[in-house]
């Protein structure tokens, strides 16, 4: 890898700026070059919101990307959005406890998630964020899960609970994206 460029969006409140902002910090802890680039709609709580990292091996040029290589969309406007910038041969990671949609591209590798329902059967819908973030890593790579495990620890440590349910999630997804990957499907 060279350099990933990721795109996650969803509803304010959903944790997709955390989900952003933990693989960052998982890649800078690789020693990566990284941008994160937050988007707010006009409310948080409820607006769209999205957040665009880039992660390097090299310096980078422009921190603005118009078609990522992955996109991780976390509800239906988000998908309407962002499904058709994915570059081709890219990957994009649905949300399908509340998108009931696949897209009709060939070249792109579309995953459905269940993130909802993963966070929720785990013990909170609010670990959706590291649901999708889990399913990201384990379908590209692009950071190690280790590393992505040791953040969360930091960043959440101090709420043992949580960070329980998300270390749960993390792994639960990692490997969903594994799988599916592997059995060349959308689940």
């Amino acid at each position: 890898m060279s350099q990933y460029e990721v795109t996650f969006a969803g509803f304010g409140g959903q944790g997709v700026m955390v989900a952003g902002q933990l693989l960052s910090y998982t890649g800078i802890k690789q020693d990566k070059n990284v941008v994160w680039i937050p988007s707010y709609g006009p409310e948080m709580r409820g607006g769209t919101a999205y957040c665009t990292v880039v992660i390097s091996d090299v310096r980078i040029g422009s921190p603005i990307i118009s078609n990522p290589q992955g996109a991780c969309v976390f509800n239906r406007p988000s998908f309407d959005k962002f499904s058709t910038k994915v570059k081709p041969g890219g990957l994009l990671l649905v949300n399908s406890s509340l998108i009931p949609a696949t897209t009709d591209r060939t070249d792109i590798t579309e995953l459905l998630v269940p993130a909802n329902a993963i966070a929720m059967e785990a013990g909170s819908v609010k670990a959706v964020n590291v649901v999708m973030l889990g399913a990201f890593v384990g379908a590209t790579d692009v950071v190690d899960i280790k590393l992505v495990k040791a953040v969360l620890t930091e960043k959440l440590g101090h709420k043992k609970s949580m960070l329980d349910i998300n270390l749960k999630v993390l792994d639960q997804s990692y490997k969903l994206a594994k799988q599916q990957l592997a059995q060349g499907q959308k689940v």
